[in-house]
């Protein structure tokens, strides 16, 4: 009886339990796991210097663009045309649509801007078309048209019975209106834009000009990018998208997608490539693809900005870049075949639509920023098999990073904001090149770049998830919720005295997959930690970081209900 021990059973099952998946662990990490996962390196390595490559492409053109001056909108003389305009008299008539859906906080900022753009007002249209649900705010706004109309401006209010088609089929509604008929050219602001008054002379004469560009895009500038860490973070991404993506497309075969607001559509080119379509949730890339394959071409001009608002909530983040991601890869689902097949452009623009703005920017970028920096390379640490080349998993995207970084600077005058060229930089002087400042990165936001690049990781996650439902046609295809914007509201709240703090629903805060992957990320730094031989676990504990940060509703500002 003596030899007996007791033990606490409790302790011999969690014992048993845990040598039991360890035992498990041994027995499929050889023959199951590392060949599986040796794979997803070789596909990851593969997207990524692809992606690489897209990116030192994209450098080499903006480069030379900027300097030596050879945006594509420079080669226009634009003064010449105005002047030439404004002698013979023959205005084309405009019009102007303005969408919204319960926009109450923005609707007067917009129809005041439009109505102040500076153009014949009997050649200019403004069409607002509400489709609001409340009988309420259809009620201000109809009030606020009938205020503009009553100082002269053509405005007219449409509204719907539903919202067939949501922005698309409000947009191919208001074409249909009998006064449309006269119209040769339509611009597009969406509810919280707000174009200086000379917009319509700094883009329609480049269509007067050349009868095959169909569409001129314009730049956006943020009101609000300094109202909390992710709208500035939102600012950087966005820069990189205006100043490098759409000018290069503009610059090499003048095709780049339409960012769906501020910019001026020749209305035939819609027409001719089989107006708004409601298909996908990405109703303007669907216009430009098509537009594209008519053989339309298209004008980025990136000196002219237009003030506009981020989503300053995250849940309104999360919904714009869901439908910005399950969108285009649906639609390059449903046009793969009609690219390949068309032929009335070159083989090198199909080449271009199909590879670089679809395949690479849309969906390969978003895979391989999550599955290779945030599950591939974590797994690789708890499987010591899989050996993973550090050139590519550190160098690689340090390079990307880089290049990002360096290509959308943008010099400015400290009296003189608007944007020069590189090659005007050469003929300054000592004093005057003091006087320059680069814009972004290397000014602004360059405290920021690490904290850029975890919550772009971050944000892969959703946008990986939402490219995967685009392609596979899956549940939430065809979402479309309205960005909500805040306008004054924030600036209103934040100085009124008041003794409240902002409540939150904790539902609306906890994002479930957030917080998984910042536990494997942990618990992979960990290892890493203890085990490993090299300093992953720095990142990997930064990464973490940032999931926990965005899983527990941290970033953005908090709206109370």
């Amino acid at each position: 009886m003596r030899h007996i021990v007791f033990r606490d059973p409790y302790v011999n099952e969690t014992y048993d339990v845990t040598r039991s998946l360890s035992n498990l662990w041994e027995s499929i990490r050889v023959p199951i796991i590392a060949p599986i996962l040796r794979i997803a390196v070789y596909i990851c390595i593969v997207m990524s210097a692809l992606l690489f490559v897209e990116r030192v492409y994209m450098a080499i053109v903006i480069t030379f663009v900027k300097f030596f001056g050879k945006k594509r909108y420079t080669k226009y003389q634009l003064d010449s045309i105005k002047d030439d305009l404004e002698k013979n008299k023959n205005y084309p008539t405009v019009l102007v649509q303005i969408p919204m859906f319960n926009e109450k906080e923005v609707y007067k900022l917009s129809i005041g801007a439009v109505c102040g753009l500076s153009w014949p007002s009997d050649r200019l249209i403004v069409q607002v078309l509400d489709d609001s649900t409340s009988e309420a705010l259809r009620a201000m706004v109809k009030l606020e048209c009938q205020k503009w109309m009553a100082r002269g401006v053509n405005v007219k209010y449409e509204t719907r019975d539903n919202r067939n088609g949501y922005k698309a089929g409000a947009l191919r509604d208001g074409l249909k209106k009998h006064y449309v008929e006269d119209c040769e050219f339509v611009v597009i602001f969406d509810a919280d834009f707000q174009p200086e008054g000379d917009f319509l002379w700094r883009t329609v004469p480049y269509l007067l000009e050349n009868p095959e560009l169909g569409l001129v895009q314009a730049r956006w500038k943020f009101v609000n990018a300094d109202e909390c860490m992710m709208t500035r973070l939102q600012e950087m991404s966005l820069d990189y998208h205006f100043t490098v993506e759409q000018e290069v497309g503009s610059s090499t075969c003048s095709f780049f997608g339409f960012n769906g607001t501020a910019g001026v559509w020749r209305i035939r080119a819609i027409n001719d490539a089989g107006g708004w379509k409601d298909r996908t949730t990405v109703e303007d890339m669907d216009l430009a693809v098509r537009a594209g394959l008519k053989g339309w071409k298209f004008l980025f001009v990136g000196d002219l900005e237009v003030k506009n608002e981020l989503p300053s909530t995250f849940k309104a983040y999360r919904y714009q870049q869901h439908r910005w991601s399950c969108g285009p890869a649906n639609l390059f689902r449903k046009m793969f075949i009609e690219i390949i097949t068309c032929e009335r452009v070159s083989l090198y623009k199909k080449w271009h639509v199909i590879y670089a703005f679809f395949l690479v920017r849309k969906i390969i970028a978003h895979w391989v920023t999550f599955f290779f920096y945030c599950v591939v390379i974590p797994a690789t640490i708890l499987v010591p098999e899989v050996h993973l080349p550090r050139p590519l998993a550190i160098y690689l995207p340090a390079c990307i990073t880089i290049l990002n970084a360096i290509i959308t600077i943008r010099y400015e005058d400290l009296d003189k904001p608007n944007t020069i060229s590189y090659s005007s930089i050469f003929q300054k002087s000592p004093k005057e090149l003091i006087n320059l400042k680069p814009h972004l990165f290397f000014h602004r936001s360059l405290h920021l770049l690490v904290f850029w690049i975890l919550f772009e990781n971050v944000m892969s996650l959703h946008r990986s998830k939402a490219a995967i439902i685009g392609l596979l046609e899956a549940n939430r295809v065809n979402e479309w919720i309205v960005t909500e914007k805040l306008g004054n509201m924030m600036k209103q709240r934040f100085s009124a005295n008041t003794a409240k703090r902002p409540r939150s629903h904790i539902r609306e805060r906890i994002h479930i997959l957030e917080l998984i992957m910042g536990m494997c990320l942990l618990h992979c730094a960990v290892y890493n930690m203890f085990y490993g031989n090299n300093h992953f676990f720095i990142y990997l504990l930064l990464q973490a970081g940032a999931f926990f940060v965005v899983g527990l509703g941290y970033v953005g500002t908090v709206i109370p209900n």
